[in-house]
C-alpha cells in the first residue's frame, strides 16, 4: 500500500535548506488520518510546496467518496502551515487551485516573514505530543476555559465544534454510534479493510499498531472504541470507560472537497488545542462513515450542516505514538 515508486529526495523549498524543509515535511506528516493511512504527498519546488492527495491510500469501504482522505490532507495542511510559521515563513495557501487536477489539494507559497505567536508556538510544540487515545479517560469534567478554547480553535479555521451537552442528544448520539458500529462489524469487506490497516507490527511505518489499541468496552458502552488488535496482537481485557465523556461534533458548511479540506485544518487545530490543554481525544468515525447514521446525526443537531468528525475528549493516560513514513517516502520526485 506504500506508493514509493515515485518518491524523491528532499530538496529545499521556499528558501529553506534541505534539512529544514525535511523537518517541515516530517512535522506535517504527524497529522491524523483514517487508520493512519497517511494519504498525502508533497512536491517541493523553490517557490512552492504542493500538497497532493494520494489516491492509492484511499480506503474504499470505509471512505468510498474520499471525504476522510481529504480531511486527513487538511490536517496535514494545517500542520504544514504551522511548521512554516515556526520556520519564519507566512504561508500563502491556494486550496484546490486547479479544477482539472483534483489530487492537488493545496499549493503553499512564501507570503513573507512572520514570527510565531505564543499560541502558535504552543500548538507547534503539541504536534509531536498529540496522540489518538483509545483507552478509558478519567471521570473528570473538562473545564469551561478548555471547552471555549476548543470551540474557538474550530471557528478560527472556518468550522464549528458543537460540544454535546444535552442529555437527550447525547443518549441518541450514543445509540447511533452503537448501531453504526454493529453495521460495520457485520460487513465482511469493512472487517477485511480494517484488519489490513490495523493490528500491525511495530516495524510498519503506517497503519495502526496493536500498541495503539484500547481495551474492549463493556457491551452497554455506546462510545465504541474500534478493535485495533488482531490474532497476533490481541486487545487488552475489557475495561470500564468513563461514564460521561465530552463528545464534540465538528462541521463545516457542507460536503465537497474544499469544505472537507477546511474541516481537516480545523480538526488538527482542535486536536492540538486539546493537547495543549492536557486533553486526550479519540474518533467516533462510525458515526460519519455509515451514510444513514450520518444523516440521522445531522438531523439530530438541526439538519443545517453535515457532521464531518465526531470526537471523544477527556483526560487520559499517556499512550504511544503511531508511526509515520519518513519525509523521503512522501516527497514526489521532480
Amino acid at each position: 500500500m506504500d506508493a514509493t515508486c515515485h518518491s524523491g529526495a528532499v530538496t529545499g523549498a521556499l528558501g529553506l535548506d534541505e534539512e529544514t524543509t525535511a523537518a517541515v515535511v516530517r512535522l506535517a506528516t504527524r497529522a491524523p488520518s483514517l487508520h493512519n493511512s497517511q494519504p498525502w504527498r508533497f512536491r517541493l519546488l523553490p517557490d512552492r510546496i504542493e500538497l497532493r492527495a494520494d489516491p492509492q491510500r484511499l480506503l474504499p469501504v470505509a471512505d468510498p467518496t474520499g471525504r476522510e482522505l481529504r480531511i486527513g490532507c487538511g490536517a496535514a495542511l494545517f500542520t504544514l502551515r504551522l511548521a512554516l510559521i515556526g520556520s519564519g515563513i507566512r504561508p500563502l495557501v491556494s486550496r484546490y487551485p486547479q479544477p482539472g487536477d483534483p489530487d492537488l489539494v493545496a499549493v503553499v507559497r512564501h507570503g513573507g516573514i512572520v514570527r510565531a505567536t505564543p499560541e502558535q508556538r504552543n500548538l507547534l510544540d503539541a504536534v509531536s505530543r498529540r496522540r489518538t487515545n483509545r483507552r478509558p479517560f478519567r471521570d473528570t469534567a473538562v473545564p469551561d476555559p478548555a471547552r471555549s478554547a476548543l470551540s474557538r480553535a474550530a471557528f478560527e479555521e472556518g468550522a464549528w465544534l458543537q460540544l454535546v451537552t444535552d442529555p437527550m442528544q447525547l443518549a441518541e448520539l450514543g445509540k447511533l454510534a452503537r448501531e453504526a458500529h454493529l453495521l460495520q462489524q457485520a460487513d465482511a469487506a469493512f472487517a477485511a479493510e480494517l484488519a489490513a490497516w490495523t493490528g500491525r507490527s511495530p516495524a510498519r511505518d503506517d497503519g495502526v499498531p496493536a500498541s495503539a489499541g484500547g481495551p474492549c468496552p463493556p457491551p452497554n458502552q455506546p462510545w465504541v472504541v474500534r478493535n485495533f488488535g488482531g490474532d497476533a496482537h490481541p486487545r487488552p481485557a475489557p475495561a470500564a470507560f468513563e461514564s460521561d465523556p465530552l463528545i464534540a461534533v465538528l462541521s463545516v458548511h457542507t460536503d465537497g472537497p474544499r469544505e472537507e479540506l477546511r474541516a481537516g485544518e480545523a480538526l488538527q487545530r482542535v486536536l492540538l488545542t486539546a493537547t495543549v490543554a492536557g486533553l486526550s481525544a479519540s474518533f467516533l468515525s462510525q458515526l460519519v462513515e455509515v451514510p444513514d447514521i450520518r444523516e440521522q446525526a445531522r438531523r439530530l443537531f438541526g439538519g443545517t450542516r453535515p457532521p464531518q468528525v465526531v470526537l471523544r475528549l477527556g483526560y487520559g493516560v499517556p499512550v504511544p505514538a503511531t508511526p509515520r513514513r519518513a519525509p523521503e517516502k512522501v516527497v514526489d520526485a521532480l
